[in-house]
């Protein structure tokens, strides 16, 4: 036999495997300075723009003590932050009983926008969560645990506890009787269209409450929405058949929470109780509830510059496709050859997985950092959860995966960097813009701009009427859904790009 030499080919020999293949677009990614300093460039503007904010704020308040540092936000029993202001007649109850009266008529006034400049325009109304009932509460301390049931503006009867639980009841807007029955710790709400056949409304536990409580009846109301904030509101309602078991005491009365002018001596729209008869008329202003925006500064504020610091990871996510297509068609590659989605998809993962750990590495740095300096500088900050804080710093670093993902997507669409990174900033950097700005806040609906709603950092609450905008921290999107949108252009650019590249193979096209 004449020995022969086997036939090796010019293109070096690679295993057609995925983990080959993310191991190779890996290697590729890292040994290439440019695209590693990009993403490091994304990391310090976001950290430096959200530390910068930081920085800069300085909250000044006036209080009856002058102009100084605001307080601390009221914080509830949940650890949120929570509005704690109404008009009280009560009596001190110890051990168990219970409360029964009838709110016969609920009104009130609201401000509204000026007709003439400089002359208050206020008018009779209520607003929609303005609130008249029975609660029985651990003090008049601010912030201590409480159950009430009472009839609402618009919402019907209601029985809440502890500021952010609340259980709807029937959809009265009527005289109504209520009734609020101590049993230990347990709190029982019922309601009556006439006194004599009771519905319950709900059940709940105040763990620890002690054995003397305060019971007895409260009037309040939040401010009306009015150019994003609240301007002031009252409600009055009338009591009339009032009955109480294990309580015979006289009435006392406090306006719980009530501000000062700045002359630290004149209650700031106080409330009041005049007594007609058997009736009870009480007026009262505030809330007793989450105090949402107003509970302080955001944490997502931290990351305002996120929105910028995404360019970088669009342009290195950009690159990271072009700069291999200038060299030849993505099927020209051995290991894309015989299946080229294979290669896109690869490159995606690693492109994801890069911004995701530099998304992590900015909001992870900027976020805690950030709101240690809002509050060194004395500015109150809204509280928040470990799992909201976690939420929010892991979910921008998946939105920054989602974006790279997607910017990939479209540079294998298009093949010219330049139009793929204008793509890409127009989707995603720039309707988040403008809804900063205060404009076309729905675009962070239909846009993948959306899933920045996963940074939304102020808790949201059924029974509470916030201004639904991005000045206000609210997203159009909840925080999950917001980001679903995102992932789901991302994972449809992808898929095209991948669909596209395929049937060029096939069909023999460059």
């Amino acid at each position: 036999m004449t020995p022969s030499t086997p036939y090796r080919s010019g293109q070096r020999v690679v295993r057609d495997g995925f983990p080959q293949l993310l191991q190779e677009e890996w290697t590729k990614f890292r040994t290439v300075r440019g695209w590693v300093l990009t993403m490091a460039a994304s990391v310090l503007v976001t950290v430096s723009l959200g530390l910068l904010i930081a920085g800069g704020v300085r909250s000044t308040c006036v209080t009856g003590k002058g102009e100084g540092a605001c307080p601390a936000p009221l914080v509830g029993p949940d650890g949120i932050a929570v509005n704690d202001r109404y008009y009280f007649v009560h009596q001190p109850l110890k051990g168990n009983g219970s409360i029964t009266a009838r709110v016969s008529d609920m009104t009130g006034q609201i401000r509204l926008p000026d007709a003439v400049p400089g002359v208050r325009n206020v008018k009779e109304g209520v607003v929609p969560w303005a609130k008249a009932g029975l609660l029985v509460r651990q003090s008049l301390k601010q912030g201590t645990p409480y159950a009430a049931v009472m009839l609402t503006g618009h919402h019907g009867v209601r029985m809440q506890h502890n500021y952010i639980h609340d259980v709807a009841g029937g959809p009265h807007n009527g005289p109504q009787w209520l009734r609020l029955t101590r049993s230990g710790d347990t709190i029982t709400g019922h309601e009556s269209d006439d006194g004599k056949t009771w519905t319950e409304v709900s059940t709940v536990k105040l763990t620890g409450l002690p054995e003397t409580v305060e019971i007895g009846l409260f009037a309040t109301s939040p401010g009306v929405l009015w150019e994003m904030a609240k301007a002031f509101a009252q409600a009055t309602a009338t009591f009339d058949q009032i009955k109480l078991q294990g309580a015979n005491g006289s009435w006392r009365r406090d306006d719980v929470g009530v501000s000062m002018e700045s002359d630290g001596r004149t209650p700031h729209h106080p409330g009041r109780v005049v007594e007609s008869g058997d009736k009870l008329i009480v007026t009262g202003g505030g809330d007793i509830g989450p105090a949402t925006v107003e509970g302080g500064l955001r944490a997502d504020l931290m990351l305002i510059g996120g929105g910028v610091g995404l360019i970088p990871v669009l342009v290195a996510a950009v690159m990271f496709f072009t700069a291999e297509h200038r060299r030849g068609p993505i099927r020209s590659s051995p290991l894309a050859a015989p299946h080229p989605g294979r290669l896109l998809a690869a490159k995606a993962a690693v492109v994801g997985a890069v911004a995701f750990v530099a998304g992590l590495v900015a909001s992870g740095v900027v976020v805690p950092v950030g709101l240690a300096m809002l509050r060194a500088n004395q500015n109150p900050v809204q509280p928040i959860t470990l799992g909201t804080e976690l939420r929010v710093i892991v979910g921008y670093a998946a939105l920054a995966a989602a974006a790279a993902v997607l910017a990939l997507g479209l540079a294998a669409l298009v093949k010219r960097g330049i139009v793929a990174v204008g793509l890409a900033t127009a989707l995603v950097v720039v309707p988040y813009l403008l809804a900063t700005a205060g404009l076309v806040p729905w675009l962070l609906m239909i846009t993948p701009a959306a899933g920045f709603a996963i940074t939304q950092s102020v808790p949201t609450f059924a029974h509470v009427d916030v201004d639904q905008s991005l000045l206000g921290g609210y997203y159009p999107l909840p925080p999950s859904a917001g980001l679903a949108v995102t992932c789901g252009y991302a994972t449809l650019a992808l898929g095209v790009a991948i669909a596209v590249h395929r049937r060029k193979l096939l069909s023999g096209r460059p």
